[in-house]
């Protein structure tokens, strides 16, 4: 098959899963390519992207993508469109809200013109993140709808993340496929952490989303009892706002921040992996640090409970400053027992989240499916009756 995966920020677990899941189609003779924004990126996108270059026989092409919806879109979709055309493609898979929606439009376009192309969506979060009752999501959310129409296959990584569509989005009946995200042979290599490695380790954008405020409140609180050290990894809209807020609250050599780098390159710099987010689909960082050895303290949202499922790992209520703290202290006070559960925790995701599964089951769903039916515009189907 000849594949275009869109998408708008090569950051992120976002970014990972389509790597990683072009590179292995590439490795099954599948041609493929990448269209992504080049208005979002951290210092890592630039290495990541040259790296799996020469591997996709479609190339990679970046064209301006925001992050707010506007009229800047439409630009973009011609772009997409303009670029698909010259691929003949079988499949195009958007990922994310933006990527999602080029990817479909751009798929219609064609099937209008006489090249049918089947398109896949996997929001990864997307639109469905967006803040309930806002003028924002209310938009966003009329999008997919229409665009469910237009869709071919439905990809969610969470089986939270299908509940979430369907309720908010009310799928019009495009199949669907719950796949999880997956991990190669190397991430389960163990990590050795550093001597000078913190006692709590975060790896993520910096958004507000990400709750890094609420660790270094919870770190705030902790501090009077005891000097709980962190590292912060990662780059992103809110990093001086946390930075600013870590020396307000007396933190200054408590905490670091190193930016963003590379997952494996982060752990050995921290000793607990904390993932306090308020919202998330199914979090690479979670498995990446699971298949670490890593101990996690994280929060009870989107699919996390669907990789902790059937092990001892707790989780944390989110936005709660007060359950971050315990658990904190909790794992720093029992260390031997925190480094158990995270031995049944890796043996378990082991078991479940490869890159080889998953791209077997997105490959499945792709030969199964079908291009959307397209109806001819109104007068173009009274031209062709009346030329008949």
């Amino acid at each position: 098959m000849r594949i275009l995966h869109c998408f708008r920020a090569p950051v992120g677990g976002l970014f990972r899963h389509v790597l990683d899941l072009a590179e292995e189609q590439a490795k099954r003779g599948h041609d493929v390519g990448i269209l992504a924004g080049s208005t979002a990126e951290d210092r890592l996108t630039t290495s990541k992207l040259a790296a799996i270059a020469p591997k996709l026989s479609l190339g990679i092409k970046r064209i301006p993508i925001s992050r707010q919806p506007g009229f800047a879109d439409m630009a973009a979709v011609r772009a997409t469109v303009a670029h698909a055309q010259t691929l003949d493609l079988d499949v195009l898979h958007g990922h994310g809200a933006k990527g999602g929606t080029y990817a479909r439009l751009a798929a219609r376009w064609l099937a209008l013109r006489g090249r049918p192309v089947k398109s896949f969506y996997t929001p990864h979060g997307g639109s469905l993140n967006f803040k309930p009752g806002t003028l924002e999501q209310w938009l966003l959310l009329r999008v997919e709808r229409i665009l469910d129409s237009m869709t071919s296959g439905l990809i969610f990584e969470s089986a939270y993340a299908s509940r979430v569509y369907g309720t908010c989005v009310k799928s019009g009946g495009a199949p669907q496929r719950v796949i999880p995200n997956g991990l190669n042979i190397a991430d389960f290599a163990p990590v050795q952490p550093r001597p000078d490695a913190t006692d709590l380790l975060f790896v993520g954008e910096l958004r507000r989303i990400k709750g890094v405020d609420l660790l270094l409140n919870a770190l705030a609180e902790i501090k009077p009892e005891k000097a709980v050290t962190a590292t912060i990894v990662g780059s992103g809209p809110e990093e001086e706002h946390l930075k600013d807020m870590a020396s307000r609250l007396g933190l200054d050599g408590l905490v670091r921040f190193p930016g963003a780098m590379p997952a494996r390159d982060a752990f050995i710099l921290g000793r607990i992996m904390v993932v306090p987010s308020l919202a998330e689909s199914l979090p690479y960082v979670v498995l990446e640090a699971t298949a670490a050895g890593l101990p996690l303290i994280a929060t009870n949202v989107g699919g996390v409970p669907e990789i902790v499922s059937e092990t001892d790992t707790p989780l944390i209520e989110p936005g709660n400053v007060g359950a971050l703290k315990s658990a904190i202290l909790s794992v720093l006070a029992d260390p031997d027992l925190a480094t158990q559960r995270a031995a049944r925790l890796r043996s378990r995701v082991g078991g479940r989240f490869t890159v080889s599964a998953m791209t077997d089951a997105v490959l499945s769903f792709y030969a199964e499916a079908r291009p959307k039916p397209t109806r001819l515009p109104f007068l173009a189907t009274k031209l062709q009756s009346h030329r008949g």
